[in-house]
Parts: structure tokens; sequence; C-alpha cells
């Protein structure tokens, strides 16, 4: 019999599946703790990556990452209600619609220990959610644009799942950091994490709205899906960019000083001190949550001035891992 540690998201991502060979009593006494992505992406690779790290340190559970079939909530909740009925003592999540969700995830609290991470469900019975201050991360990228664009702008967002806490609040963040300026989010558009239609939508918005100066990626692989519709539509560096995460795609992007910068995350801290977190918390350990039941790893702007420093960093973590 096979113990095996699931840290592949997909194969599209690149993420690989790894297998560890146990006697079938040492498989039975491992608790298994999952961490469940909002859909396949390239942005979960560090989150795996995590995942393993934390697996090496404590050999006695059965980690691992998964993502659903789709980017769909009930594909989120299919998966969640298979791991439940596997025996998974604790579950971290990327929520892909809290607002509709609160009473599936209450369903999958009171079977299991669950947390939240990337996209938080905070109306749930959720233990605690482990991430970023998305409204923070809004702000930051509201800076970028009002360097880039100190006499104003007129900005359209692009995000995967519009109705994901991440993404309305990153939104919200933004809103907020521009209030006082002449820069303007005129609106946002959702692709469902299809990548095709992220750079339909931002082809469509160069034919469609000529005033439009300022593109905004929301999700990991939105900016990438810009510069590519920028790419083919001829106007690279004309127009401002402002991006989230640090695909390799948006880091070139800064090099080249088509892309003003992104806000990056840490979905390596998420998951290393996460599944490190649940595996304390499902022994009965309670004391890594605290009274407000956030855990928030910063977020931070990455820029032509440190984007080569954060590029050798990310290389030198993922291969450390």
């Amino acid at each position: 019999m096979k113990f095996t540690t699931r840290i592949a998201a997909s194969a599209a991502a690149g993420l690989v599946l790894a297998s560890v060979a146990q006697t079938p009593a040492m498989a039975a006494s491992k608790p298994m703790l999952v961490f469940v992505t909002n859909g396949s992406s390239d942005f979960w690779k560090a989150a795996a990556a995590g995942v393993k790290a934390a697996q090496k340190e404590l050999p006695n559970f059965d980690m691992s990452l998964q993502y659903p079939d789709q980017a769909t909530s009930a594909a989120q909740q299919q998966l969640l209600d298979n791991l439940v009925t596997a025996g998974a003592k604790g579950i971290m999540m990327s929520t892909i619609d809290p607002n509709t969700a609160t009473g599936m995830l209450n369903k999958i609290a009171s079977e299991t220990d669950l947390f939240t991470t990337d996209s938080d469900a905070p109306k749930s019975n959720r233990i605690a959610y482990i991430g970023s201050s998305n409204v923070l991360a809004g702000k930051q990228a509201a800076e970028i644009a009002k360097k880039a664009m100190p006499n104003g702008g007129t900005c359209m967002g692009f995000v995967g799942l519009p109705g994901a806490a991440n993404s309305q609040e990153r939104i919200e963040g933004f809103k907020e950091g521009i209030k006082g300026t002449k820069i303007k989010l005129i609106d946002v558009r959702g692709d469902n994490m299809d990548q095709t239609a992220a750079k339909k939508n931002v082809a469509d918005t160069l034919v469609a709205d000529p005033n439009v100066n300022c593109l905004v990626g929301i999700y990991s692989y939105n900016t990438p899906e810009i510069y590519a519709a920028l790419k083919d539509a001829g106007e690279l560096g004309k127009i401002t960019v402002v991006g989230f995460d640090g695909d390799p795609v948006t880091l070139g992007g800064i090099k080249q000083g088509v892309i003003a910068g992104t806000v990056v995350q840490q979905p390596y801290q998420w998951a290393y001190q996460g599944m490190k977190l649940m595996a304390k918390y499902v022994k009965g350990d309670k004391s890594g949550v605290p009274a407000n039941h956030l855990i928030i790893i910063p977020t931070k702007i990455i820029n032509k001035a440190n984007v080569d420093a954060y590029a050798a960093q990310q290389e030198k973590m993922m291969k450390g891992s």
C-alpha cells in the first residue's frame, strides 16, 4: 500500500505528484490534512511547495494540496464532501463564493476542522483565516497606480471570481486607495478562472473603450493575460498595468518597464504555516489561533527597483522546499 502526498494541483500547473511507500498500519495512523484551492493555477505552485515543506517536518501526518475539477462553488463543495467522507481531519480552503456557501461551510466545519486561506468566509464557522489582508493589498495596488499616473487615469479591473471575498476586498481596497485622486475604476470584468476568457476581456476592453488607460489584474494570471493582449494589440508600454502576485510574465513585464508594479502575496507561507497550525489544532493544541481568528501574512509591492531581488528570493525558496 502507498501513502500518497498529493502535492499536485494540476499537470498544467506543473505540480508534481509525489508518493512515499508506507505500511498499512502507518498510513492508517496518519491524520489527513488538506489544502483546497479555488481552482487550477500556477499561483498555487508556491502553496504546494509550502505543503511539501510542512510534510517533511511532520511526517506523521498525511498532507496534501487538492483543487476542484472546476472553479465553481459546486465543484468545490463536492471535493470537500469527498474529503470529509475520506476522513480528513483538517481542511484549509480558498473559498470560491462565501456569500452563498455559508450553510455548506458550516456543515463541513461540523465534520472536520475547517480553516480558510486566500479568500475568507468570516460568516461561517471556520476556525481561522490565514492569508493576506486583501483590503490592504488593494490599497497597495492603488499606490502603484497613483505613482504611475499622478495626473489621473481611467482603470478597468480583471478578476477570476468576482463573488470571492479576496476579489471583492481587493477591489474595495483599490477604490479606497484612489479616493481623492483623479484615478477611477470604472468596472471589473470576471472570467471564472478561464484564462482564454481573461485575455478576451482585455482585448474587448481595448476595442470598446479607448478612454481606458489603466488595466488592473486582480488574480495572478490576469496580469499575464493583460500583457499578452496588449502585446497582440501593439499597446505594451502605452497603457498603465497594475498587477497582483508574482507570475514570471508579470515580473518580466516589470523588468521591461511595461508593467508599473505588482502586489505579491506569500502562498508558500499560507500553506507552510497553515498546515503546521492545523496539525497542532487537530492534536488538541489550540494556542496558535488568535482571539480574532485572523493570521495575516504581509503583502509587498514589487516594482522595477526590487523585482530582481524578489525573483531571486522566490527561486531560492522553491528550490529549498
